[in-house]
């Protein structure tokens, strides 16, 4: 990721506190719990350090408050320098989980109702750029294949399963892609969200979970197709909460694996 005037800035004062310090990278980074490439990556400006890091990293270079209040100034980074930065992070991360209320998840799409899907927009994408979004989704798709693998959990709702984008059939041959990817991988469940629920934490819409190598929580929304990246703490764990009771609202992976087979054959 190229580097902002912000992510600079930020990365310069971590190199200045850092060395005052009297620490190295490799030292820094161990005291913060990320690797020493990522704690590079940090000081250069490509990437987007996280609340969690920049709060560790003041305390333990004595920064006096300096590093955490670049928290909210991290916050206002593009929308699409958070979307690469929450694309890094879901590739290295141990943990992915979203709640998804009007699609499939896009880790578990299948390429015809990908395109359908990008087709539905309103003003309307050109081929090349239905293309083009394709095959980024696509290059994120190996994540569910890496080695170690992530734990991968998702719950949809049931309207989003019976939403026939581009057909009958292309809605069907995409049941039929989650059924195969669930029965192939062990690692990633699906809970269904049935319509007819009385109880239904996720009303606020859409949301992406994922815990990194470090142990820190970061969530992620698409706002009116504007990306957002939290990464303060409290609010990492008040949206795992939230997913927690989401989940627990939800069929389980047993009856949800069922339905989307009636639905598939249906």
């Amino acid at each position: 990721m190229e580097p902002s005037p912000a992510r600079e800035h930020v990365g310069g004062l971590i190199k200045h506190f850092r060395k005052r310090a009297g620490m190295t990278q490799k030292r820094l980074a161990y005291e913060t719990h990320v690797s020493e490439s990522l704690e590079g990556a940090y000081e250069r400006g490509e990437r987007i350090p996280s609340a969690g890091f920049l709060i560790d990293a003041d305390r333990h270079m004595t920064a006096g408050g300096v590093l955490e209040t670049c928290v909210r100034l991290m916050e206002q980074e593009s929308s699409r320098a958070q979307y690469l930065e929450w694309r890094l992070l879901e590739a290295e991360a141990l943990s992915l989980s979203g709640y998804v209320d009007t699609v499939l998840p896009g880790l578990l799409q299948a390429p015809d109702y990908m395109r359908a899907l990008f087709r539905s927009r309103v003003p309307a994408f050109s081929d090349d750029e239905v293309e083009r979004l394709m095959r980024r989704r696509l290059d994120r798709q190996p994540v569910l294949l890496r080695d170690p693998a992530p734990t991968v959990s998702f719950v949809v709702e049931q309207a989003a399963l019976e939403r026939p984008l581009g057909g009958q059939q292309v809605l069907k041959e995409a049941l039929l892609h989650v059924l195969e990817t669930l029965r192939a991988l062990n690692h990633v469940t699906l809970q269904v969200m049935p319509t007819k629920v009385e109880t239904h934490s996720g009303l606020e819409g859409s949301l992406q979970l994922l815990s990194s190598p470090d142990g820190r929580r970061s969530v992620y929304f698409d706002l009116e197709g504007k990306g957002k990246l939290l990464t303060r703490p409290v609010e990492s764990v008040q949206y795992v909460e939230q997913y927690g009771a989401i989940r627990a609202q939800a069929l389980s992976p047993a009856k949800s694996l069922a339905l989307i087979e009636r639905l598939a054959g249906e």
